[in-house]
């Protein structure tokens, strides 16, 4: 009986969806003033745990963080590259371990069916914060990114600490400065969520039937095959 209730507690465990949803976030959404150097083309989606919900999101727990960022440099920047073209792949854990953080508060007007807009962010003229800071990984230029609420943000180069010992280390903006300008109304950083599949309802007429019935069902008809076997 126990080899049943486990399999069952598998086909439920099948079943459940752990909820997300993805920030993303391109150099396409804005109009891109290089202030030093010139970086214009950038890329984030940072997929989030949990459902999209009003309240703030102070580093939350992030399955993975993609996003690049490229560029002409101009000489005499503590890298001394020309140019470059960083590309991240992270999952959650690793982002926050190497020193970057993540942060913003969603409005409790909100309204989510259209997915999330700048315009719905709050906590004060800066509302958004991604900040890609490495520690000891070798690299110049991972990205502090912000937005503020009047449509202005800027993507610079965050603090990186190049390498401990002997101690390399980048200030703001030692590499890279780009101004950017954006409408906070139409600017969707969180797309709205697709309908989810028909449950396929017995009693609504027709529609495909949920793999959850199906687990269900499977399971009750397994145990009462196992109680008449039993009571022979």
């Amino acid at each position: 009986m126990q080899r049943w209730l486990l399999l069952c507690a598998l086909a439920f465990a099948a079943n459940a969806h752990a909820q997300e949803f993805t920030l993303s976030i391109s150099s396409n959404d804005f109009v891109a003033t290089p202030v030093f150097s010139d970086v214009t083309t950038f890329d984030f989606e940072v997929v989030v745990e949990g459902d999209l919900a009003p309240g703030a999101y102070n580093n939350p727990q992030l399955v993975s963080v993609t996003y690049s960022v490229s560029g002409d440099l101009v000489s005499g920047t503590p890298s001394g590259f020309p140019s470059f073209a960083l590309l991240r792949e992270i999952d959650g854990a690793d982002f926050y371990a190497q020193g970057s953080l993540l942060i913003f508060e969603v409005a409790d007007t909100a309204v989510l069916s259209d997915g999330l807009q700048v315009a719905e962010l709050v906590g004060g003229s800066l509302v958004f914060t991604f900040n890609g800071r490495e520690i000891g990984n070798g690299r110049f230029h991972p990205a502090l990114f912000q937005l503020n609420a009047d449509g202005t943000g800027r993507i610079q180069n965050s603090n990186n600490v190049v390498q401990e010992v002997p101690l390399i280390e980048v200030g703001f903006g030692e590499e890279y400065v780009t101004d950017l300008a954006f409408d906070p109304g139409n600017l969707t950083i969180v797309a709205a969520a697709s309908a989810p599949p028909p449950t396929g309802n017995l009693g609504s007429g027709g529609g495909s039937v949920s793999l959850l019935f199906f687990a269900l069902l499977w399971c009750a008809v397994m145990a009462a095959a196992m109680r008449r076997r039993w009571a022979v």
